[in-house]
């Protein structure tokens, strides 16, 4: 499930609901100490960072064993989260769910609850920047070779999408992003606008504007969402605004 940003009034009220009547809840340490308020007094597991697989197993043999267990992800399960690794490795482990034989020995049902993702907080907070046709790109190279990691951002680039990158920067991956940012100068005007949302509807949110050119320049982290601009985004004020192309068709 989904807990958006995490601030209880960013999260669906499924979530809540979900939350509420649970046995367990199974997430990164990080996340669940997010959502404290939220599900106090339940019983919880906790892991770090890279124990991906070890939280799905966690919560899959718990759900076995009769008790309800809810998976957490910040943001959205199916951007970049636990939803498809939840189901793949029930596939692996030919463990049926949802089936029309709903309570058979052995089987669990499963419900995707869906949350705000990060770069919906983070556009929201710039303004429109994804109005039109856009490309989600992470630059971790831990699961994706970087090769293919160029060939989608040199792609995204030339066919004019905004883009909204993953996983800039971190203590061990600090050249990814300038590189993309190389990339994407191959295709772009160097004062295309660009905008950064770390820590999005957090307490310790904060909003960038800047431009292509100068991107190596802005304070970028784990937490943070980069939105890089098609040709024709623009900035107003304080807003970053990507047009949908009403203005060709209609008088506004």
């Amino acid at each position: 499930m989904g807990t958006g940003p995490g601030a209880e009034f960013h999260m669906s009220g499924r979530a809540k609901e979900v939350l509420g009547f649970v046995d367990i809840v199974v997430g990164y340490k990080t996340y669940l100490e997010i959502i404290e308020p939220v599900i106090q007094g339940k019983k919880t597991l906790a892991t770090g960072m890279t124990k991906e697989v070890d939280r799905v197993e966690a919560a899959i043999d718990a759900a076995l064993k009769g008790q309800s267990c809810a998976l957490v992800s910040g943001g959205d399960p199916g951007v970049y989260a636990m939803a498809g690794l939840v189901l793949e490795i029930l596939a692996t482990r030919n463990i049926a769910c949802n089936s029309c034989d709903a309570g058979a020995e052995g089987s669990l049902n499963v419900e995707v609850v869906p949350g705000i993702p990060a770069l919906c907080a983070g556009a929201a907070l710039l303004g429109a920047p994804l109005t039109h046709d856009f490309a989600a790109i992470s630059l971790s190279d831990l699961l994706t070779p970087w090769e293919l990691i160029e060939k989608r951002i040199a792609a995204a680039a030339s066919a004019d999408f905004v883009i909204a990158i993953y996983n800039p920067k971190s203590k061990k991956r600090d050249w990814q992003l300038n590189r993309a940012r190389e990339i994407i100068l191959e295709h772009r005007a160097g004062a295309t606008p660009v905008g950064v949302v770390t820590g999005a509807m957090r307490e310790n949110q904060r909003i960038q504007l800047s431009s292509l050119q100068d991107l190596d320049k802005a304070d970028v982290g784990m937490q943070s969402i980069v939105f890089i601009g098609n040709s024709s985004t623009f900035i107003h004020g304080d807003l970053m605004i990507t047009p949908r192309g009403y203005s060709k068709k209609y008088d506004i």
